[in-house]
């Protein structure tokens, strides 16, 4: 079955950076675009930035452009997040999802706070 681990969440000051990483398994990594989402205390989740399968075409939340790259490496089956120039509004509980299927990983905390 499908199985996503996020991880390298934490605390960072504004204007820091972080880099989420999401170990895939349990389908073709390399055929299925992946997407990252967030959800804040008190808020519906959110897509965050979705790559398709070759990094061909990516897309971002108009709140993260500029600052948020999303990126993957077929051959670790791993999808990551760069995060820079981070703000307090992005804290949140991080996910990585492959939007063809249900599946959610556990996610990975973020907050951004001084």
């Amino acid at each position: 079955q499908v199985q996503l681990v996020e991880s390298g969440g934490g605390l960072v000051q504004p204007g820091g950076s972080l880099r989420l990483s999401c170990a895939a398994s349990g389908f073709i990594f390399r055929r299925y675009a992946m997407s990252w989402y967030r959800q804040a205390p008190g808020k519906e989740r959110e897509l965050v930035a979705t790559i398709t399968s070759a990094g061909s075409t990516i897309n971002y939340a108009d709140s993260v452009k500029g600052r948020f790259t999303i990126s993957r490496d077929n051959a670790k089956n791993t999808v990551y997040l760069q995060m820079n120039s981070l703000k307090p509004e992005d804290t949140a509980v991080y996910y990585c999802k492959v939007p063809a299927y249900r599946d959610w990983g556990q996610g990975t905390q973020v907050t951004v706070s001084s």
